[in-house]
């Protein structure tokens, strides 16, 4: 199916909404029935009918349709964030006992829902470096039953040949998952190589105007009526009627901001490996990145998420560098019209992301959607002041 008539028409059944252009956001908690039967048919039947919005909505449906359309599945379910759909993902498929291999480096409460929760319930985990196929085989346990994705992962953009680690994960029975966050469904489809779930950040490139929460797995319409029996309904990390109307807002421009991410990006990474105050790039797209082949096999054109470390181990020149960008707005998400970075010094004193795995003068940078010779203007008056 054409991409445009996805974002734009598929799953809105207009006529059944006054033929309005845009659709209603149904507003409800509740469905109302005439008949004792009636009721009793729904609830038999909660995944497929209206009975209770925690678990089916009619604006939610249609985001849902579109989202699976999107990632080549069969079906989709939509949750209040992202991490709530990766923990309904990894826990949906996975029991006292049971063993995870996944990719170092993680989306950070990735990493905390398999540290500091799932190891309360006695599964194990084994983090790899994801750029060696061969660390995915060596990790595999008899008791291994899911392989975890994130290609590229946060922060310093490591990818995995999904194509070849998704082959291992099918020929012995393990499950897979990928987040696809970084690359969107316009840029990579993992399910084309058989993932058998990807899960978003729909906060990010998919709402992609800084103003909605909220998460997206994709999967079989088997896997998605599975985890919503369980981990969906009993937990109800759903998402608003109203947040989910303004994904399928966000979704229309979805094409034109990836294209314009695209084409602005590469130009402020260009600028910033050759700036004498920069000992470093971590870019997929680049053409020195060490795995710059893989990217162009994977993802169809470049995304907006690059890190460089500042060449100065001065804490103050870092954070003067950091204070002094403008068009480079300071905030911890992606994926919307505003660029940012991410300083890792803010991560020193966090209590929730305790770590000194990362160096003082990181700096994780996202382009939006302003001119890349703004950005790149801002860039240098940075530099000039440190």
């Amino acid at each position: 199916m054409d991409i445009s008539e996805i974002l734009n028409n598929y799953g809105e059944e207009r006529e059944m909404y006054f033929n309005a252009a845009a659709p209603p956001i149904v507003q409800a908690s509740n469905y109302i029935f005439k008949t004792v039967d009636e009721m009793r048919e729904s609830l038999a039947h909660e995944d497929e009918t209206f009975f209770y919005t925690r678990g089916n909505n009619p604006t939610t449906l249609i985001l849902q349709k579109k989202m699976a359309a999107l990632e080549h599945t069969e079906d989709a379910l939509i949750f209040a964030s992202g991490s709530a759909a990766i923990g309904a993902a990894v826990m949906a498929n996975l029991q006292a006992g049971d063993h995870v291999v996944c990719v170092r480096k993680p989306y950070s409460w990735t990493t905390k829902l398999l540290q500091n929760i799932l190891s309360r319930y006695g599964v194990t985990h084994t983090f790899v470096e994801g750029d060696e196929v061969a660390n995915f085989e060596k990790a595999i346990q008899a008791n291994t039953k899911i392989i975890y994705l994130e290609s590229p992962n946060s922060w310093t953009f490591e990818m995995q040949d999904l194509e070849a680690v998704l082959k291992i994960a099918k020929s012995i029975g393990i499950l897979s998952i990928v987040d696809n966050s970084y690359a969107s469904p316009l840029n990579m489809t993992p399910a084309d190589w058989g993932a058998d779930i990807i899960v978003h950040s729909g906060t990010k490139y998919l709402s992609g105007h800084s103003d909605t929460v909220a998460g997206v797995l994709c999967a079989s319409a088997a896997m998605c009526k599975k985890i919503f029996k369980s981990e969906f309904m009993t937990l109800g990390g759903i998402i608003s009627p109203f947040n989910a109307w303004l994904l399928i807002r966000g979704l229309r421009t979805l094409s034109i901001r990836m294209e314009k991410v695209a084409q602005t990006t590469p130009q402020v990474v260009d600028f910033l490996s050759k700036h004498p105050k920069v000992a470093k790039v971590y870019y997929p797209f680049s053409p020195s990145h060490p795995q710059y082949e893989l990217a162009k096999k994977q993802m169809k054109r470049p995304a907006g998420q690059f890190t460089i470390v500042l060449a100065t181990e001065k804490p103050e020149e870092v954070e003067r560098f950091c204070n002094s960008l403008t068009r480079f707005l300071m905030g911890c998400s992606w994926g919307g019209y505003e660029s940012l970075i991410f300083p890792a010094a803010t991560l020193y004193s966090s209590q929730n992301y305790q770590t000194k795995d990362l160096p003082y003068n990181m700096i994780r940078f996202y382009c939006g959607l302003e001119e890349p010779q703004e950005l790149i203007a801002d860039l240098q008056q940075a530099f000039d002041k440190i």
